[in-house]
């Protein structure tokens, strides 16, 4: 069993991802800003500790992987400016901890749907999460290069459970993509957040897309 962080471990993304890493047995700490809504279990640790603290690093030593499910917030108004930030922050602790493998969750936005053409840029791309799309889009942008940390990001697809039009159902299954936007037929695919998190804890454990983006949907 692993030692895994997740940051954002109350989120919509990151509670499920703890769920997921607890009930099979991983040790896990668990960064958010409200510990007393963090799942309990007996190997769940709850931390609070602001990311952008110059110790957040101390944080991280130790552990077998990093899960950063950072989100500011799709309604905060500075979501852009405040997801820079954080995400930078949360990279270079990363890199300071050396830590082994750090998966970032980030948006759909930034899969492509032609040659050329990502969501974000097609004209139907909704206008008031397009500041939280386009960060997540450029922090996948400045890891690609980058070989002073091991780092990979995960796109879930364009219908993310019931916030996104789609099924809470917990499947056990999903389907693997890369850089395109997975499809069902003519429409988005989608998947339940249960199901991606099954896929994030899967790839934690084998290290499976190192220095890769890549993207999930339900089979």
């Amino acid at each position: 069993m692993k030692k895994i962080a997740v940051i954002g471990a109350t989120g919509y993304v990151g509670s499920a991802v703890v769920k997921e890493l607890a009930e099979r047995g991983h040790q896990v700490v668990a960064f958010a800003r409200n510990v007393e809504n963090v799942a309990k279990a007996d190997n769940v640790q709850a931390v609070a500790f602001d990311v952008e603290n110059a110790n957040f690093a101390e944080q991280l030593k130790g552990v077998d992987a990093v899960i950063s499910a950072f989100n500011p917030g799709w309604t905060n108004p500075n979501i852009g400016v405040d997801f820079t930030r954080g995400a930078k922050a949360i990279v270079e602790a990363a890199k300071s901890a050396e830590v082994p493998y750090l998966l970032v969750v980030g948006g759909a936005g930034s899969l492509y749907v032609a040659p050329n053409l990502q969501v974000i840029d097609t004209p139907d791309f909704p206008k008031e999460i397009y500041d939280g799309a386009n960060a997540a889009r450029n922090l996948l942008n400045d890891l690609r290069d980058r070989r002073d940390l091991n780092w990979a990001f995960i796109s879930p697809p364009a219908c993310l459970g019931a916030d996104g039009d789609f099924s809470e159902e917990r499947l056990g299954s999903y389907r693997l993509g890369g850089e395109e936007l997975l499809m069902n037929g003519d429409i988005p695919a989608g998947i339940s957040v249960a199901d991606l998190a099954i896929a994030i804890a899967d790839d934690v454990e084998q290290k499976a897309h190192l220095f890769q983006r890549f993207t999930v949907a339900a089979k």
